[in-house]
């Protein structure tokens, strides 16, 4: 298709919907999209992200009675023009899966009249059965209040009227966050400072606190040769990182970025006891343990960017018996030290012998760079631009198209790998529950935080070479001082056991932080997805005033920090 064709097709339909829009007419609106086509809002027509799915329910949404007007006549967007400057101007595209599904994609901006704000859209549009263009999925999501924009600008440097330096300037505004911080931030990962510079550009005081007495410590005091098994490319924008980043140098680059982004933060600091949240003056009070100091706080806001959750590790009667090393894979810092030993992991992770419990979803790590990594993430193309793209799918769609057949190309990659694994009894699955649809890793990572899966960067070979042994699904009976002894009566001696069960749900270390009174206000989930396909409580509302979660890898980081740090300047401004 001539590119002066993808920009027609896309020109007229996006005028036709900007006339539905500023008109009110959400009936004209929603036949703008197929059917059963997907319509993704973030920010643009209620202070939270949804997704919904089919004209019906697209049609509910925008007609809900907001301020006493339909939620499209309300929000009013308006001033659509498409964004052909970009690397997401329109061009053509195809979905996975057999269906094969094809059209034009692209970009574009408007303006929201309530609350006066710019917003940025991404459009897929395919041909219905009498040939008309139609959305497969919209997107629409806020970008900046106006009047509150975020700031980029270089506030320091040689200039008229200069009164301080940049170190005083710096210093200022630490004592100004430190004295009265709108916003603290707990945990100091990439979740919290990807927020905490946000919110700084955003212009709020916010203060990180972090338990440990450096920047990146979480990466930097791991096993010496653990490297992310993602690429350079997915986490950072930096061009010449190793494609695999190092532990260390990761922790290098967070704690640089801290410093860059002028963030304040208290290091070797933590929550002393249970945060307290005044209704009345909609405050929280916070002691914070700072090094051997304690300090109350009293944010308006309280964003918890802890992390996974603490280790899962079960109880089995018999476990102090044990005469061997024992400990959760968490804590894994060097195998060195047990070189000759007979080692068994409980669970199934990238270790030396392993115990499977159940099914696990397994992918090599070429081919999810060929289907998961590298094909969102092209060369070239700026990460802000790719960030924006992959965002605008919904993400129940998504796990739509890889349930429909999409996962098949993945599996056909690995089928010598899976042959193998399967042959030496090793239990495969891409299914989230038996009968629920094969999934794959995506499935896995928003549903299940990865729990259950494997990227494989060699221990499958291991495997099915017999040089990593398999004891397959098993319950565990008891521990006595030699080892583990099952439920089938079979026993495994040995003189080290790691435990690599996983990670307990965020909410759970939430609870132990916040105490019942509060966890019980929230619901049950943070990350996984909710009935509409967005991630439970992640970067949007929690269910209690003033509390945040900021979670997950760099790509959603990345990405969400910024409407999380929306959200909270609307709440300041007393517009949300």
């Amino acid at each position: 298709m001539a590119s002066e064709d993808l920009y027609t097709i896309s020109a007229n339909w996006l005028k036709s919907l900007e006339v539905a829009s500023s008109t009110g007419d959400s009936t004209s609106f929603v036949n703008h999209f197929l059917s059963d086509g997907w319509f993704r809002d973030l920010l643009c027509f209620s202070w939270n992200f949804r997704t919904l799915s089919g004209s019906e329910k697209i049609r509910g949404f925008l007609s809900e009675v907001v301020d006493g007007k339909p939620r499209l006549e309300h929000s009013g967007l308006r001033d659509f023009k498409l964004d052909d400057h970009t690397a997401n101007a329109p061009s053509p595209f195809k979905l996975l899966g057999p269906q094969g599904i094809e059209g034009v994609q692209g970009a574009f901006t408007f303006t929201i009249t309530k609350p006066a704000a710019l917003g940025r859209g991404f459009f897929r549009l395919t041909q219905d059965a009498h040939g008309k263009w139609k959305a497969l999925t919209l997107f629409t999501n806020m970008q900046d209040l106006i009047g509150h924009e975020e700031s980029s600008a270089n506030q320091h440097g040689l200039y008229e009227g200069r009164e301080m330096t940049w170190e005083e300037d710096v210093d200022a505004k630490f004592c100004a966050i430190e004295a009265d911080p709108t916003v603290l931030i707990v945990g100091g990962g990439q979740a919290g400072l990807m927020s905490a510079a946000l919110l700084r550009r955003l212009g709020i005081r916010a203060l990180v606190i972090e338990k440990n007495s450096h920047v990146g410590d979480s990466w930097r005091q791991r096993y010496p040769n653990l490297t992310l098994h993602t690429p350079a490319y997915q986490s950072s924008s930096t061009t010449n990182f190793p494609k695999f980043i190092p532990k260390g140098k990761l922790a290098n680059f967070l704690d640089s970025y801290a410093v860059n982004q002028e963030l304040c933060i208290w290091l070797s600091s933590t929550i002393a006891s249970t945060p307290v949240y005044d209704s009345s003056s909609a405050r929280w009070t916070v002691e914070v343990h700072r090094g051997d100091q304690k300090v109350f706080l009293n944010p308006k806001h309280l964003i918890l960017a802890t992390g996974s959750g603490s280790p899962r590790i079960p109880t089995w009667n018999g476990m102090d018996q044990f005469q061997g090393a024992l400990y959760h894979s968490d804590f894994h810092k060097n195998a060195e030290q047990f070189r000759g030993k007979r080692v068994v992991v409980v669970g199934a992770e990238e270790k030396v012998t392993m115990v499977q419990r159940s099914a696990t979803c397994i992918v090599s790590s070429s081919a999810a760079e060929q289907t998961h990594f590298n094909s969102p993430f092209p060369d070239g193309t700026p990460i802000e631009e790719l960030d924006f793209r992959n965002n605008s799918m919904p993400l129940a769609f998504l796990l739509q198209l890889i349930k429909s057949g999409g996962i098949q190309h993945v599996k056909m990659l690995d089928k010598e790998l899976h042959d193998g694994l399967r042959k030496v009894g090793f239990n495969l699955t891409w299914e989230l529950s038996p009968g629920s649809g094969e999934v794959g890793l995506e499935g896995f990572l928003f549903g299940r935080q990865a729990s259950g899966t494997m990227i494989d960067i060699g221990c499958g070979k291991l495997i099915v070479e017999g040089r990593v042994k398999i004891k397959q699904g098993q319950d565990v009976s008891h521990f006595d001082k030699d080892g583990i002894a099952f439920k089938d009566g079979s026993k495994l001696s040995t003189d080290v056991i790691v435990l690599a069960t996983g990670n307990e749900p965020v909410m759970k270390t939430t609870r132990a932080l916040l105490g019942k009174e509060i966890t019980e206000q929230l619901p049950p989930e943070v990350m996984g997805l909710d009935s509409e396909g967005e991630l439970n409580q992640t970067y949007r509302p929690s269910g209690h005033p003033g509390l945040w979660f900021a979670t997950g890898g760099f790509v959603i980081s990345r990405f969400l920090s910024k409407r999380l740090g929306l959200q909270i300047l609307a709440r300041e401004l007393g517009i949300a």
